[in-house]
């Protein structure tokens, strides 16, 4: 898990958090991608969040005006990813086609 915010988002005043999840393997990092990728923040404004998968790792970084909504919208990513994590584990490793 990392932070990171460049020179423009500092001086514009945005918040910029990214978070890289490591999985067994690139198809389980792709099924969590498709299973993350249909929540898209409720609000029209304010923050935006941008998913991706290379190689087993998820990436996900949020851009946001206030650090309140960054830390709603992190925290309910959180317990969507816990979920689909407990749901990948009940179901065992991904069956290649």
């Amino acid at each position: 898990m990392a932070t990171t915010c460049n020179e423009d988002d500092h001086k514009l005043g945005k918040l910029e958090f990214s978070l890289l999840v490591p999985f067994p393997s690139s198809r389980e990092a792709s099924i969590a991608l498709q299973s993350l990728s249909p929540d898209r923040e409720p609000r029209k404004g304010g923050i935006s969040k941008e998913l991706s998968a290379a190689g087993n790792a998820l990436s996900v970084k949020w851009t946001a005006d206030e650090a309140r909504i960054l830390r709603v919208s992190v925290g309910s990513f959180l317990d969507h990813l816990a979920l689909v994590l407990e749901t990948m584990e009940e179901f065992g490793p991904p069956v290649t086609l």
